[in-house]
């Protein structure tokens, strides 16, 4: 079955670009979450995600921020002190073994490291199972 990044069963990466990662920055000044929104989508996107720029996480105590959630029936996480420099590739990947779950756990063996230590919420489910 192929999912198209329209499809209300897609992925959606979500991405705060507004994110200065806590530095003092002149006004006109590409932010850190920025820089992270852009090596994003200069990469290959995996099928079925869709990267999404959003004004603000209010994480910003935290450095860059971005959440994965999946639709009704999988659990949205909010992930920070994300690396606009080298963690994009490791975003995708961990997005990408979101994406393939069924209710949006990656199991924790499988997890990239930084998702493991980094992920500051978890939410569940609009529709949960009764075992949730």
């Amino acid at each position: 079955m192929t999912i198209r990044p329209e499809s209300p069963t897609a992925t959606e990466l979500l991405v705060c670009v507004k994110c200065r990662r806590g530095q003092e920055l002149p006004g006109d000044a590409r932010r850190p979450g920025q820089a992270l929104y852009d090596g994003l989508t200069a990469l290959d996107c995996p099928h079925g995600l869709r990267i999404t720029p959003v004004e603000c996480l209010q994480n910003c105590d935290y450095g860059c921020t971005i959440a994965l959630r999946g639709g009704d029936a999988k659990w949205t996480y909010v992930f920070a002190n994300v690396d606009e420099g080298s963690h994009p590739e490791m975003i995708l990947s961990g997005a990408a073994q979101y994406h393939d779950s069924t209710d949006g756990v990656i199991p924790w063996r499988e997890r990239p490291e930084h998702f493991k230590r980094n992920c500051i919420a978890r939410i569940p489910p609009v529709t949960q199972t009764e075992e949730a």
